[in-house]
């Protein structure tokens, strides 16, 4: 019997959820709504509960499963399975891999959601099997995973890959949720880019983008990228801000790393070759000329399926024959 492995990416929102078999190949996907109250406590109950309906649709038996990967948000202490801490969720300190293997009867993995998708992306997406990569996720906040010889760097508290954190605005940056000023994150996430353009707005004025700010009442990253391609000025310094910012980030990890492949993902990375090429331009100046010619920037290819595939990946590397 061909044995499938599972994959979950567990969201503030929602928590995606997948068999997966031992190519990589998505044979069931679906997703659950993620029940945050009482500081996340039904979670793992809840998904337990997917799995056996699934299961019970299909018409399969939790034999068939190999073991649960999952990805959670923020740092994991990968040894135990331990959440050091996920605001969004309530949770610190919080030993998930137990009380996940208790609901579900099942060996269970655990790491950070970016770190996953980063594998899944060497897995499967477009690292396309490279060993030394990269991975920055540009979504609601900017998280990344950093692969070195095809195991990923967790660092001496969970917080390898933090790539978001990294400090590019050293002066008069914005906020935080970490509590410093000036982290990529405040620039090239979704919620950061906007931040920019409201900047330019208010500095300059006159753009597509001020047109729709005064008749819809907001702009999103979207907004921005869609008014770089009409040619808007406004919103062409916007982007040209974005890839300053990340080309340095990328290139600063580029020439620490030298991974073979640098993949940039999330929601925002859907803006495709306006944004790679605005990043590669600074990354090719900032870089160490060496990096320059042997690191490949990319854009992400499996979307949301990043997570559960690197998930899966996971439990085939310490659950597998």
């Amino acid at each position: 019997m061909e044995k499938w492995l599972l994959g979950v990416d567990l969201g503030g929102t929602t928590t995606k959820l997948a068999f997966i078999n031992q190519y990589g190949e998505i044979q069931h996907k679906w997703e659950i709504a993620t029940d945050i109250s009482e500081n996340g406590k039904h979670i793992t109950t809840n998904i337990a509960k997917a799995i056996d309906l699934k299961l019970e649709q299909i018409g399969e038996s939790k034999n068939k499963l190999v073991g649960i990967g999952m990805g959670a948000p923020g740092p994991v202490n990968t040894t135990n399975g331990v959440i050091y801490e996920a605001v969004n969720l309530g949770w610190k300190n919080y030993p998930l891999k137990d009380l996940l293997e208790v609901e579900t009867n099942l060996p269970v993995i655990i790491d950070n959601d970016a770190n996953l998708a980063a594998l899944g992306e060497m897995w499967k997406g477009a690292g396309n099997g490279a060993k030394d990569l990269v991975c920055v996720t540009l979504g609601t906040g900017v998280g990344g995973g950093v692969i070195a010889n095809g195991s990923l760097v967790h660092g001496i508290s969970g917080a390898g890959g933090e790539i978001g954190h990294i400090t590019v605005v050293p002066e008069n940056g914005f906020h935080c949720n970490c509590g410093k000023r000036g982290c990529l994150e405040t620039v090239a996430s979704a919620t950061g880019i906007v931040k920019l353009a409201m900047d330019e707005i208010k500095n300059n004025g006159v753009s597509i983008l001020t047109e729709q700010l005064e008749s819809v009442g907001s702009i999103t990253a979207k907004d921005v990228f869609d008014a770089a391609r009409l040619g808007d000025a406004l919103a062409n310094h916007v982007l040209n801000r974005v890839g300053f910012y990340l080309g340095l980030a990328l290139a600063n990890l580029g020439s620490a790393l030298n991974p073979e492949k640098i993949v940039i993902g999330g929601g925002v990375s859907k803006a495709g070759d306006i944004l790679l090429q605005s990043v590669r331009k600074y990354f090719e100046e900032f870089a160490f000329i060496r990096v320059r010619h042997s690191t490949e920037l990319a854009i992400a290819t499996l979307g949301n399926d990043a997570g559960v595939i690197g998930a899966a990946w996971l439990v085939k590397t310490n659950f597998g024959d």
